[in-house]
């Protein structure tokens, strides 16, 4: 009987043994194994993310992402995701990475990790050329829409006092308020913005004030070392051979700040 309770032991053991290793085998080894990669990318954030006319996939993000699928010799498979879901799909296991002008910011590093950035964003304060908007204390009294759980959302919230916050789901959402008319104050990203400038001549929108310029890195699930190694040296690899710069510059009209160049180095 002992050694009947010592073998089940033993058995039970080794189970627990391989169940740990199953929870903790890096994303790595399963992308591979899949032989694919799942990365979210919001495609209704021009011109990092859209579709063109034939309703295919396009802009930075989304050649970031396609280069990297390539790179790891693995097809892409796009989770959409729109600002407020891009850590719950990784969270919840829909994504395997966050492609997606994903702002690094100390209360996201809390529950999810970056990998070295890629790219920049600038992110301010736009409206219409009669609105007076030079600070955060000017929206005092005004109106400004946002898209949710963002960046520009958590700043305003933080700092907008006495200024109705009017958060939409997505950024077509707020680009579809600037553009209408019914938004007259908007915080977003720098390229989001002379999107809606471009869309909307006869608005006469103009940049405000800037909140603050932001690395962008590739967001992965904690405790990932061997797939957080690839990403960062595929970033370096892709920083130095100028592949990066060359989407960026694509799609942006300029090249990728050197404060985030030099982080790749």
């Amino acid at each position: 009987m002992k050694l009947i309770q010592s073998i089940a032991r033993s058995a039970f053991v080794a189970a627990l043994a391989v169940a740990s290793l199953a929870i903790h085998a890096d994303t790595l080894d399963s992308i591979r194994a899949a032989k694919k990669v799942r990365i979210s990318i919001d495609l209704a954030n021009p011109p990092s993310g859209m579709t063109d006319s034939s309703m295919r996939p396009t802009g930075s993000d989304y050649d970031v992402a396609a280069l990297l699928a390539k790179d790891l010799g693995v097809a892409l498979e796009i989770v959409p995701t729109t600002g407020a879901t891009r850590i719950p799909n990784l969270q919840t296991n829909k994504a395997d990475l966050v492609i997606s002008t994903l702002a690094f910011t100390p209360e996201r590093a809390k529950v999810i990790d970056y990998s070295i950035p890629y790219a920049g964003q600038v992110s301010l304060v736009g409206g219409i050329k009669g609105v007076n908007a030079k600070s955060m204390a000017d929206l005092a009294g005004k109106s400004i829409a946002v898209n949710r759980s963002t960046t520009q959302d958590a700043d305003l919230t933080a700092n907008a006092k006495g200024a109705t916050i009017v958060r939409y789901d997505d950024d077509a959402a707020v680009i579809t308020a600037a553009v209408t008319g019914q938004a007259d104050l908007v915080a977003t990203s720098g390229a989001l913005f002379q999107t809606m400038v471009n869309k909307a001549p006869a608005r006469q929108l103009e940049p405000k004030f800037v909140l603050r310029t932001f690395d962008l890195g590739v967001g992965m699930r904690k405790e990932e070392p061997k797939l957080m190694a690839w990403v960062n040296d595929w970033v370096r690899t892709n920083m130095k051979n100028g592949k990066l710069n060359e989407i960026f510059k694509k799609y942006h009209g300029a090249d990728i700040p050197e404060s985030v160049v030099s982080q790749a180095k």
